[in-house]
C-alpha cells in the first residue's frame, strides 16, 4: 500500500514547525492537526472531485507547493494540503488514486453537456 505523509511547514525555509500531519493513503486522505488538542479529519478518496496545485514564488525557492483538493465531503468540501514537499507527485497520485476509487465503487459522475440549442423540451 502506497502512502504519502508529509507535514505542514513554514514558508521561511521550509521548516516543518507546524503540527499538522497530512497522510494521503490510496482510498482515504487524513489530516492531524494540533499540539494539546489533537484534532483528525479523513476523506475517502472516492470524494475527491477536483485537485489544484498551486506554489507561490516563496514556495518554489524552497521546493514546496499547496494541493487543493475539491470534495464531496460535509465537513472539508475544500480540503487543502499547504505548504508541503513533493507537492505535484502528491496531486498526480490524488487524481489517480480518486478516479480509481471513483471506478471500484461505481460513483463515476457523467456531465450531461447537450447541444446547446436550448429547447429540449419542445415538440415539433
Amino acid at each position: 500500500m502506497i502512502e504519502f505523509v508529509e507535514r505542514k511547514r513554514w514558508l521561511f525555509l521550509g521548516l516543518p514547525f507546524t503540527f499538522t500531519k497530512y497522510i494521503v493513503k490510496e482510498d482515504m486522505i487524513t489530516i492531524e492537526a494540533g499540539f494539546l488538542k489533537k484534532v483528525e479529519n479523513d476523506c475517502y478518496m472516492y470524494k475527491v472531485q477536483d485537485v489544484e496545485h498551486t506554489a507561490s514564488l516563496i514556495e518554489r525557492i524552497f521546493g514546496m507547493g499547496t494541493v487543493v483538493c475539491y470534495t464531496g465531503d460535509t465537513t472539508h468540501p475544500r480540503l487543502a494540503l499547504e505548504h508541503i514537499r513533493n507537492s505535484r507527485t502528491l496531486k498526480d497520485f490524488i487524481l489517480k488514486q480518486s478516479e480509481e476509487a471513483r471506478m471500484k465503487r461505481r460513483t463515476v459522475n457523467m456531465l450531461d453537456i447537450g447541444s446547446g440549442d436550448g429547447d429540449e423540451g419542445e415538440m415539433l
